[in-house]
């Protein structure tokens, strides 16, 4: 009875295949007519560990740890670790190793309100197989894999569990033992190695878990391939109509999260294969049910909110609370942007996450207060006051930016950026203490950076000259709109954080603010920089102003800059400026031009099979966690009104595209609160 009841607990509460996706079509996202040549696979990660999907069957494509770097002869500069590939598995058939080749029906289907990725394939007349994978949400370093084999005829299946080493691991080594218990034997199978510098020490570890009683498990044999590979495999003759089900379980830690990472990925999987298949099911979908209380559903298009969904999960999976881990733009995907963390996270992943899952929002902010003295010390090496946060962050928070990109020394905006994200992380929870140990500590060093940046030439002409802005296709300009109005913006939040605790602002603070210029044509369009002459920009600069600085707030002003700007944003550019746009339309009121340009925000930037989202239209560097932000911020803030001040998340009148009969917003702020548009 005992094997029934798990059975019926994988069917019935975890894996819902594709005869029921009618009802359940915006939480999956599905993948068939696989073409290998034009795949880029979806992530499933618990915020810690990223696993990427493969057009390969029962295989991976990469194993990404969160927070770990090292170098790896790209650009001079530290990359987000890859490590051992430890989930991977190959299939003999009748003694026949399978692979694309020898498979048909081949499909992947994301179940996203339970965070696993089921890959089902028949192989031949022989077999069918389905393959779940999921990185355990309530197990930060762990994996779990489920298999469950159909026999169509009598065969001999030959299922091995394999440890692979990327080519930049160096010092591998590949260790296997059985730790036998009365009750229990676990196939215990390891791999250590140094990351290419030698600095760091990563490990893996993995084994199956079966379902027989101990004793009647299946022989397993184990195999050194070579230094990069070993295995564990077992054979198992079944009968046509037989059904035989089998896990593994895997865990993988570094050197920076844990000092003895070897031992360390070893307890944590014998922990893993003790609690059991059903165990970690059930925590783990308990986990991921709490983070789905915050959701965001379009009633009227079913489309729209598998779309909606399939960024929050992508948000919701690159991240976790209770940790100083901050957003890349490409996440737990691989290595975009090496893995870097940049403005991408304060002004566009973190918004969203603010709203929706506030105390995951928190880690970003952690992740920069445990960097304020490198940032103070990036100042300081720059002739500057206060903290100069980096444009590219990895582990220890100096400058990480390629040499050859300008974009290091001169895109000063991060720091204003980083400040008004404390300030706004208080305005949501109030969290006095938070502020008084973290916020200000800040938004303190913040605003003495911006008093001592400025170039103080006359009442209205505190200069802020030599900079990139937004717009990354106009370097070295004075004046930048968008970089000027993050400075008053964080200037004014660090004099009202110390009014909010008791202290006396620097009033020299609020009076740079005062003093920074907006610069403008004669017509009264806000213009770009000083030498700003019409030309396409990258990305939206100008209207971030308006939102979400709320430094141009008169709808006429709003208006005027939506209409010079549009026709210059480029279509190379990044997703998210189109969505600032849609944003301002449904904030002015202008359904019909904000639906028409919400597709643009990150349709054209969908990949095959899984419609990840690349950087750019017709790009291949999926997954851009930052345009999900951005895509999320013309959802939660334009057509649903969402704003946050002094009074806490507040909501605007707007109105809804044409077919949306409803837009709910579950679980917003602490108070998870349900905001609804109609």
């Amino acid at each position: 009875m005992k094997y029934l009841r798990v059975s019926l607990l994988l069917h019935l509460s975890f894996i819902i295949y594709h005869s029921s996706l009618t009802a359940q079509d915006a939480w999956h996202v599905v993948a068939k007519d696989i073409n290998p040549a034009n795949y880029f696979g979806v992530t499933v990660a618990n915020g810690m560990v990223g696993i990427v999907s493969s057009p390969e069957p029962m295989r991976v494509k990469d194993v990404v740890l969160n927070g770990v770097y090292d170098y790896y002869q790209r650009g001079r500069v530290s990359n987000i670790l890859k490590t051992f590939n430890h989930v991977n598995m190959n299939l003999d058939v009748d003694g026949r190793r399978i692979g694309r080749r020898d498979i048909s029906n081949f499909t992947q289907d994301l179940d996203m309100k339970q965070a696993a990725l089921l890959t089902s394939f028949e192989v031949g007349d022989k077999l069918s197989v389905k393959h779940t994978m999921m990185s355990l949400r309530h197990l930060p370093y762990t994996a779990m894999t489920i298999v469950e084999i159909t026999a169509r005829q009598d065969v001999t299946i030959t299922p091995m569990s394999v440890i692979e080493a990327p080519d930049h691991l160096a010092d591998v080594r590949n260790l296997y033992a059985e730790i036998d218990r009365p009750h229990v034997l676990i196939p215990l199978m390891s791999s250590v190695g140094k990351s290419p510098s030698g600095k760091l020490t990563v490990a893996a570890s993995n084994a199956f878990v079966f379902e027989e009683k101990h004793g009647s498990e299946p022989d397993l044999i184990h195999e050194d391939w070579d230094y990069n590979m070993h295995l564990t495999k077992f054979h198992k003759k079944m009968k046509a109509g037989e059904t035989y089900r089998f896990s593994v379980v895997a865990s993988a830690v570094a050197s920076s999260q844990y000092n003895d990472p070897h031992n360390e990925a070893e307890r944590l999987t014998i922990f893993a294969a003790l609690e059991g298949r059903e165990r970690l099911l059930k925590r783990h979908i308990a986990e991921w049910e709490k983070l789905w209380q915050s959701d965001i559903v379009v009633e009227g298009d079913a489309n729209v909110t598998r779309d909606i969904r399939f960024a929050l999960y992508h948000l919701y999976s690159f991240a976790r609370e209770g940790t100083a881990y901050s957003l890349s733009p490409m996440g737990l995907s691989g290595l975009g942007y090496n893995g870097h963390v940049f403005w991408d996270t304060e002004l566009w992943m973190y918004p969203p996450m603010l709203m929706l899952q506030p105390e995951i929002a928190k880690s970003f902010l952690e992740y920069r207060y445990e960097r304020l003295e490198m940032a103070k010390k990036n100042a300081f090496s720059h002739g500057y006051a206060g903290a100069m946060y980096p444009w590219e962050s990895s582990a220890d928070g100096s400058e990480d930016t390629p040499v050859w990109a300008l974009t290091g020394p001169f895109q000063h905006h991060i720091t204003g950026c980083v400040g008004w994200a404390a300030w706004k992380y208080y305005q949501v929870t109030k969290d006095k203490e938070w502020l008084r140990t973290r916020g200000y500590p800040i938004l303190k060093e913040v605003g003495d950076f911006w008093a001592s940046r400025v170039e103080r030439n006359g009442p209205g002409h505190y200069d802020i000259n030599n900079v990139i802005g937004a717009n990354e296709w106009q370097e070295n300009i004075d004046n930048n709109a968008f970089t000027n109005g993050m400075a008053i913006t964080s200037l004014q939040y660090a004099a009202q954080a110390a009014r909010e605790l008791g202290l006396v602002p620097n009033p020299d603070w609020e009076h740079v603010a005062d003093n920074i210029p907006i610069l403008k044509f004669p017509d009264g369009t806000t213009k770009e920089n000083a030498t700003y002459d019409g030309v396409m920009i990258k990305q939206a600069d100008v209207n971030l102003l308006a939102y979400p600085l709320n430094i141009v707030n008169k709808p006429e002003d709003i208006r005027r800059d939506l209409d010079y700007y549009l026709p210059r944003m480029s279509p190379e550019g990044p997703a998210m400026g189109n969505a600032i746009l849609v944003l301002l339309y449904a904030r002015l009121g202008d359904s019909e031009k904000a639906a028409s340009l919400f597709p643009g925000c990150y349709k054209p930037n969908e990949v095959p099979p899984f419609g990840v989202l690349a950087e750019t239209a017709g790009g291949t560097n999926p997954y851009f966690a930052t345009g999900a932000g951005g895509f999320l911020q013309a959802v939660l803030s334009g057509f649903g009104g969402l704003e946050i001040t002094d009074q806490g998340i507040a909501q605007q009148k707007t109105k809804l595209p044409k077919g949306w009969k409803s837009l709910k917003i579950t679980g917003v702020g602490k108070e998870r609160k349900l905001f609804e548009v109609k």
